[in-house]
């Protein structure tokens, strides 16, 4: 009976997809984890409870139907298990690959919290989509008809490709605007390879593009063109541009060569993982081969980093973060898997400015030769129930290093300053005010999604809002096309 294919948890061990050794891996940018066999999906999804309240749902930012596709999978029902799945998830092969589960789903698995191990549903996730894709069972955007209206989408991250997926398979006619020359924003240019293949991104792109999606690239708002040019054009606008300002670091020689912004440091690896002409990572600016590699940060931008500079060649990499394992923000898988392949982690550490050495770099300013390190020691709990880091006086020492990377998060950029629209309302933190539903701002017609609104976040919440932001507009057009009835 199919009944008997589940709550196989008490007899079946949790087992993750095979894990690439470390020392192999770190010679190439390929991801880590091998794919699962059929045999092997079914059985860990086998080990679901089913449980009548599903926590891994609830804890799922676009509450996927995760007990259904998991029983589907164990029953072999694999295409009717890929509808449920990209039902309320536009993307659920990239969410499986770099998803947080372990703060997510199955960090709230019921077996989980009894013991057992949770299930492993970013996996079977990834599982299901890729296999899909090998099967055809993906379909192509082909809308039923076509709508008169159009929305521009500023931002082609995941927010923004999640609203313009549903847009155009309703019919709209989408314009996406990027200022990068390829389409995915952190997608394709923030995230190592090693976690998700650029393939992957790609395909998704080239889906969008073949379904009508029209992009404009290379194309920087205020720029290139202007905001009032961008709303002239559609009927709707969704700002989607995510938050790429860095969160700087004051100190004796903190412009040092050397001392450099992880998003420039990821972006340069990834372009050349794409072949690009990358002339700062050539020269070795951007590039970790031979050196000592520092990197400040404790969230999940900083591992990408170190993980990147253990594949570059780097002679060590060391990771100073100012709390402790416990407290760290970042996935605790992830940081497993940087020990294993070598990176040191130094807890609660903050830099306090940096060494420059005596000798001129070659393109001038001094270059970096180390981090002014202060040691900390938890305190009392913050505002957010953290304990807060203090310095321990007369601890500091000289950690030596020929790049340091900067990883210590994001911030949104003045968009009314930068689009010379200062009806553009933010918060006091910078990001766009927008409404928790329908997510459009006091601009009439004008939508955020994602980090612009949020702050930094995560992929999968961006993914949120673009889907309901593209709910909202559609809803919005269609009560303008319904007919007015007179009044008796």
């Amino acid at each position: 009976m199919a009944g008997n294919k589940m709550l196989q948890f008490v007899t079946v061990e949790r087992k993750t997809p095979e894990k690439r050794d470390a020392e192999t891996r770190k010679e190439d940018f390929g991801e880590i984890y091998r794919e699962y066999a059929a045999e092997r999906a079914a059985e860990q999804a086998g080990r679901c409870s089913q449980c009548g309240v599903p926590y891994c749902q609830t804890h799922c930012p676009l509450h996927n139907n995760i007990p259904d596709w998991l029983r589907l999978v164990a029953e072999g029902r694999l295409q009717e298990a890929y509808e449920i799945s990209q039902a309320t998830n536009t993307f659920p092969e990239i969410c499986g690959r770099i998803c947080p589960q372990d703060r997510l789903c199955e960090g709230n698995c019921v077996i989980e919290k009894s013991g057992h191990g949770t299930v492993t549903i970013g996996a079977v996730e990834k599982y299901i989509t890729d296999t899909a894709f090998e099967m055809g069972w993906v379909p192509s955007i082909k809308p039923r008809r076509e709508r008169a209206e159009s929305v521009g989408i500023i931002g082609a991250g995941p927010g923004g490709l999640a609203a313009a997926d549903m847009l155009r398979r309703a019919g709209v006619q989408v314009t996406v605007y990027d200022r990068y020359d390829r389409a995915g924003g952190l997608l394709t240019y923030g995230i190592p390879g090693f976690k998700l293949e650029k393939d992957v991104v790609m395909r998704r792109n080239d889906q969008l593009a073949d379904g009508g999606v029209a992009f404009v690239l290379n194309c920087e708002v205020g720029r290139d063109i202007t905001f009032d040019q961008i709303r002239e054009k559609h009927d709707a606008v969704i700002v989607a541009t995510g938050v790429y300002k860095t969160r700087e670091l004051d100190g004796k020689n903190a412009d040092a060569r050397g001392v450099v912004r992880a998003i420039d440091y990821l972006t340069a690896s990834n372009r050349k993982s794409f072949g690009d002409d990358v002339p700062e990572f050539d020269s070795g600016e951007l590039s970790a081969e031979g050196k000592r590699v520092v990197v400040i940060g404790g969230g999940d931008t900083a591992m990408d980093c170190v993980r990147t500079a253990v594949r570059q060649g780097a002679t060590s990499v060391k990771c100073l973060y100012r709390r402790d394992r416990a407290n760290m923000p970042g996935s605790q898988r992830e940081v497993q898997n940087a020990e294993e392949e070598g990176v040191e982690f130094v807890w609660l550490t903050a830099p306090a400015g940096f060494e420059a050495g005596l000798q001129e770099a070659s393109e001038g300013g001094v270059a970096v030769s180390g981090v002014n390190v202060q040691k900390m020691r938890l305190g009392e709990p913050d505002a957010t129930g953290r304990q807060k880091p203090e310095l321990i006086e007369g601890a500091d020492y000289i950690e030596e290093a020929d790049l340091v990377v900067k990883a210590l998060g994001f911030e949104p950029e003045s968009l009314p300053t930068l689009w010379s629209k200062p009806e553009l309302e933010v918060t006091r933190w910078g990001t766009v005010k927008a409404d928790f539903r329908t997510h459009e701002t006091p601009l009439d017609g004008v939508y955020a999604v994602g980090d612009i609104v949020r702050g930094a976040s995560l992929v999968v919440w961006a993914i949120r809002d673009g889907r309901e932001a593209a709910d909202a507009i559609l809803e919005k057009f269609s009560a303008a096309d319904a007919p007015v009835i007179a009044a008796e």
